[in-house]
């Protein structure tokens, strides 16, 4: 999924939140000089090429020797999932940390280049799209082999879970009566159409091409406006919810895609290519007791247990934590 934190009224990433191992939580808020320093920051991360980290300026926070720092973006599942892998190598007796709700692919990629943070749950066809537009994705192995050789030589990918969670344009129900869209319906439907619509989603959707270049270049979609909201979050869901916007991008596993009655729009030239959740891992950050039990939990991660754990977590308000736990020990990972 492209992900933005993936992709963010347009609101702010918001404060990373960092996790200690009695799972307390602290927030490290930003605000004028400070807040500056860090967009600042985050541009240089943004720019950098893959093998250039020497003027880096979060060079000084790399993790400290010994301990997996597990990292997120800053949307739900994101969260959630680095809660299961964080957990899972816990369990192996690693010591672990979290930062929480970074921020978009943009800048976590750079956090993981200079050790910053050296676990993040990923999207593998997602990541390849970010470094490599114009890569066909085949297959999740193939996306898997595309994205090992453009990623920075100090990352790898550990291997592909079942479970995926896909970008997509879904409308409201108001949209799809108005204009008989279907679950049957595809991308394509939407072109004579799309003039008449505000499309929703993360700032970074605007410009990627698992966004509105891609819809445009693909489809031939030409929307009436995009309004930057979140990342497939809260601010999308109600948008979509209240008709501000009539199509926006909602991520595949979004239990409100049910909840709201939203119709997800087929996309049969798979602009949206493969999303497997996949590890992304700083190559000096584990052992290979901690890249198997990272793979295990992969094994066992299926979309349709996805969308039960985003349910708990997004409609029930459950704390992710207990979430991710509670499955690891049901599927005997813990």
């Amino acid at each position: 999924m492209d992900q933005a934190g993936s992709g963010t009224g347009p609101r702010e990433p918001g404060p990373i939140q960092t996790r200690g191992p009695k799972n307390s939580w602290s927030r490290t808020r930003h605000t004028g000089a400070a807040a500056v320093a860090l967009a600042a920051a985050t541009a240089l991360l943004a720019g950098c090429s893959s093998g250039d980290t020497s003027d880096n300026p979060l060079e000084g926070e790399k993790a400290e020797a010994g301990t997996v720092v597990v990292g997120s973006n800053n949307f739900a599942e994101s969260t959630l999932l680095a809660d299961i892998y964080g957990e899972a190598l816990r369990a192996k007796g690693l010591k672990v940390t979290y930062k929480h709700n970074i921020g978009s692919r943009e800048t976590t990629y750079g956090l993981m280049k200079n050790g910053s943070i050296t676990v993040l749950p990923e999207y593998n066809g997602s990541l390849l799209a970010y470094l490599d537009p114009g890569t066909e994705q085949e297959s999740p192995e193939a996306v898997n082999t595309a994205v090992k050789a453009k990623l920075d030589k100090k990352l790898t990918l550990l291997d592909p879970s079942p479970a995926e969670d896909k970008d997509s344009v879904s409308v409201n129900a108001e949209t799809a009566k108005k204009y008989k869209l279907t679950a049957s319906s595809t991308l394509a439907d939407l072109k004579d159409v799309a003039p008449e619509l505000v499309i929703g989603g993360s700032p970074e959707f605007q410009t990627r091409r698992q966004g509105l270049e891609g819809l445009k270049s693909v489809y031939g979609l030409e929307f009436k406006s995009f309004k930057a909201l979140d990342a497939g979050g809260p601010l999308t869901q109600a948008a979509l919810t209240q008709n501000e916007v009539q199509a926006a991008d909602i991520f595949t596993t979004d239990p409100t895609i049910v909840k709201e009655k939203f119709v997800v729009l087929g996309d049969p030239e798979n602009l949206f290519g493969f999303a497997n959740v996949t590890p992304l891992v700083h190559k000096d950050a584990l052992s290979p007791e901690g890249v198997d039990a990272l793979n295990k939990v992969s094994a066992k991660l299926d979309t349709e247990t996805l969308l039960d754990l985003d349910a708990q977590v997004q409609l029930d308000k459950k704390d992710p934590l207990d979430v991710a736990k509670a499955w690891l020990e049901s599927a005997g990972l813990v």
